[in-house]
């Protein structure tokens, strides 16, 4: 019966044995983290806790689906089904449905997306009348976001004088008008932003006690994953629903604590022993995952950091490879290397290039990997996570737009999208009076549509003719949808609305990327639908459309099965592993970031972010930085990252020679002072000597010389050494005007060589080297 306990080393049986009271699960990197949550939920299973009684939050609904279906392989699949299991948003958007009636919220609302919430954001300031350039859109979406992840509501706002105080100084004093706007206008539309379901879901438990005491008794056990990524509003949803029971199982790790800047409180990790009595502590200390040498490189630099619970990693596998350290030129140097690098180990590993991720701090890095990556001479395929998603696409949101519509026609960020899309007449001007009445009226959008006559908006017979098309076809499909699955519904409204039809007049290629899009996302509900219905699951649209909107950025990647390198940020990488990684612009000021290096406490954050990169590495990390790189436009130097120097010596190997001069090193001798009493120091006019068998040249105004022969183009060999040998390919150079460039190539020899230079500041330049007077940088 409890076969699976024996796949489990001592530690991790300790934890998945442990029944009932508060405990915490220190899981190091690489320690398995995740075979003991799934072995834990199913232990308990079997142990007779009815699975209706089990909460799991996990990171990605990925993982909850993964985790669901190895926790099925043991308690069988029917029974696993039965699980509250998934991401906060998720879990607590599920209970919203059915919960939201008392905030006054109908139960199929919306949710917003970030784009969704910034265009109505872009409204709202437009409407005041205020400044754009000032109040930018996603800057003062980021506000209310942080707001909201911090409890800190419309009322509590106002409430707060050092907040308004502090947008007064950053020239926004409207930022609590524009808060409150963007609360009443996302309610009117029946919809709610991500952070809202968490804000919401607090205000659900802290307003309605009888709804705390039935959630507090369906979930007698709670386990969260990745705890020390929480913020503080899910920290108090956690601690009021596990307050009865107290049956509380947090997992997660300290190091890899990195996502303060979207509100996540590492002290709720480092505090869980004070804020629960009696807690069981359990620590995963080895790593399954990663060779010794990385193992112990990635212990050395995150020993430096202050603040941390006490663990020791280790690792029975072999030492392996010891951590590569390479620096180059320039950032295209860098490129070139790792494309060399990943070809030598494809040819000599024979490895698949889905063994390799390459890792960087900002996604403005990826420029030179692919321009490199594209190049005939390498040709390699890679995949980015976190660039435009799928669903991202204008075209995608169009589509879905209209699908929203059906299941919640108030929603108005949507009604905006595509009520004159395809083009049926209705201007913007229009879409401007129907927003001044719905404001006035205090109603949807769509229902003053539909109820035109009894409003005074002034609009000539044809507009309010379109307009009741509109809301008739909207209607209509609505019917649909109460009858119908995701995919039929879905290809219905595609074909009625013609929206394939309109992108193939554009027959560009953009314009087929656009329609073969539509039919991707049709295939994905097709594909969802079918998977729905095996498992005996909610087929509908409302349940599709809340899938896509609550999917991270690597659940909604396209299945590809052609092997690629994955490129992504650290942040990405976050939970996933690769044979070889690279981590590239590791210089101070980019790794740790300029903007993360004014409090210990960032620094360390940054610190645990080299940590999570290394520690995705299992047979290679490769450590890179450029002495040289493009910022804003300007080549600047470089210097190597503090987090490479803090590696112990013993684990790294430097594959290309260290350039001394970035580090702290003594540049002056001891004694070069001592023999020359400096007080006694003369300096006299150098004597000129002559050869004994020449008399001395008598010194004489310079005169042009009579009878010039005509000079040959014919160089000297002095000349010809001269400039044959200075600059080559891929020199650093810096010229008195231009500043510092890269040569691209030479041509001709001589007096007469040129060379092609690419600087910073005016592009590319061909130069003669006789007059161009480069100094040689590197």
């Amino acid at each position: 019966m409890d076969k699976y306990l024996d796949n489990l080393n001592e530690s991790q049986r300790e934890a998945v044995v442990h029944k009932d009271g508060p405990m915490i699960i220190i899981a190091g990197a690489g320690s398995g983290k995740t075979r003991v949550l799934t072995y834990r939920i199913a232990h308990l299973m079997n142990k007779g806790v009815d699975a209706f009684n089990i909460l799991s939050l996990t990171f990605t609904n990925k993982a909850a689906r993964e985790m669901k279906e190895r926790i099925g392989t043991v308690v069988g699949t029917s029974e696993a089904k039965n699980l509250w299991m998934g991401t906060f948003h998720s879990v607590f958007a599920r209970i919203l449905r059915s919960e939201g009636h008392h905030l006054g919220f109908p139960s199929n609302f919306t949710i917003y997306d970030s784009q969704d919430s910034v265009r109505l954001i872009s409204s709202i300031i437009k409407e005041m009348g205020l400044d754009k350039e000032i109040y930018k859109s996603k800057q003062v979406l980021g506000r209310i976001s942080s707001f909201k992840n911090s409890l800190i509501t419309v009322k509590a706002y106002y409430n707060n004088p050092d907040l308004i105080e502090a947008d007064k100084m950053a020239q926004r004093p409207k930022m609590g008008e524009i808060y409150q706007r963007y609360v009443d206008r996302c309610f009117k539309a029946g919809s709610m932003d991500f952070d809202d379901l968490l804000l919401r879901t607090n205000q659900l438990l802290s307003q309605y006690p009888a709804v705390l005491a039935k959630y507090q008794d369906r979930f007698r056990y709670i386990l969260v994953d990745e705890y020390q990524d929480t913020n503080h509003s899910q920290y108090l949803i956690v601690k009021a629903l596990s307050d009865r029971f107290q049956n509380i199982c947090v997992v997660g790790d300290d190091s890899q604590s990195i996502y303060a800047f979207r509100g996540a409180n590492i002290q709720n990790i480092l505090n869980f022993q004070k804020n629960y009595d009696n807690v069981k502590i359990f620590k995963l200390e080895q790593n399954y995952r990663s060779s010794n040498n990385i193992v112990e490189a990635a212990n050395s630099v995150i020993e430096k950091n202050k603040t941390k619970l006490d663990k020791e990693v280790w690792t029975d596998n072999n030492d392996g490879e010891r951590v590569k350290i390479m620096r180059t030129i320039t950032e295209v140097k860098e490129a070139e290397f790792v494309a060399n690098s990943i070809l030598d180990h494809v040819k000599e590993n024979e490895i698949s290039l889905s063994d390799v991720a390459i890792l960087y701090r900002t996604n403005s890095q990826t420029r030179a990997i692919e321009d490199v990556f594209r190049h005939r001479n390498y040709n390699i395929d890679y995949v980015i996570y976190g660039g435009l998603s799928f669903y991202q696409r204008k075209e995608i949101k169009d589509t879905l737009a209209y699908l929203r519509l059906l299941i919640n026609p108030n929603d108005e960020e949507a009604l905006k999208r595509v009520i004159n899309y395809p083009l049926r007449g209705i201007g913007s001007s229009t879409v401007d009076k129907l927003s001044v009445a719905a404001n006035h009226y205090n109603k949807s959008i769509f229902e003053i549509i539909c109820n035109l006559g009894a409003t005074d908006i002034n609009l000539n017979a044809g507009v309010k003719t379109k307009l009741n098309n509109f809301a008739t076809m909207i209607q209509h499909f609505k019917i649909e949808a109460e009858t119908k699955n995701a995919f039929e519904v879905a290809d219905f409204v595609v074909k009625q609305t013609r929206i394939i039809k309109d992108l193939e007049k554009d027959g560009t290629p953009e314009g087929v990327s656009k329609v073969e899009n539509i039919q991707e996302l049709l295939n994905a509900i097709k594909n969802f639908t079918v998977e729905q219905k095996e498992k005996g699951e909610d087929d509908s649209l409302a349940f599709f459309l809340e899938d896509a909107a609550l999917a991270s950025d690597l659940d909604k990647e396209a299945k590809d099965d052609s092997p690629k390198v994955s490129l992504m940020t650290i942040h990405m990488s976050k939970g996933l592993e690769y044979s070889y990684v690279y981590i590239i612009g590791l210089e101070e000021n980019l790794f740790p970031s300029a903007m993360s290096m004014n409090t210990r406490s960032e620094l360390e954050e940054e610190r645990r972010l080299f940590y999570v990169a290394l520690t995705r590495a299992e047979k290679q990390a490769y450590l890179c930085y450029a002495q040289m790189r493009y910022r804003w436009g300007k080549l600047v130097d470089c210097e190597p990252s503090r987090f490479i120097q803090e590696i112990d010596e013993k684990f790294v190997e430097h594959i290309a020679p260290q350039v001394t001069e970035f580090k702290q090193t003594k540049f002056l001798n001891d004694d070069i002072f001592g023999s020359v009493p400096q007080n006694k120091i003369r300096f006299k006019k150098p004597i000129q000597r002559t050869p004994t068998n020449k008399k001395p040249v008598p010194k004489v105004e310079f005169q042009a010389p009579k009878n010039l022969k005509k000079v040959t183009s014919k160089p000297t060999t002095a000349s010809a050494n001269l400039f044959d040998s200075k600059v080559t390919v891929g020199n650093i150079v810096e010229h008195t005007k231009f500043g510092k460039g890269e040569v691209l190539s030479l041509e001709g020899s001589a007096a007469n060589q040129k060379a092609e230079i690419r600087f910073a500041s005016v592009g590319v330049k061909k130069l003669l080297l006789q007059f161009a007077k480069l100094k040689i940088i590197s």
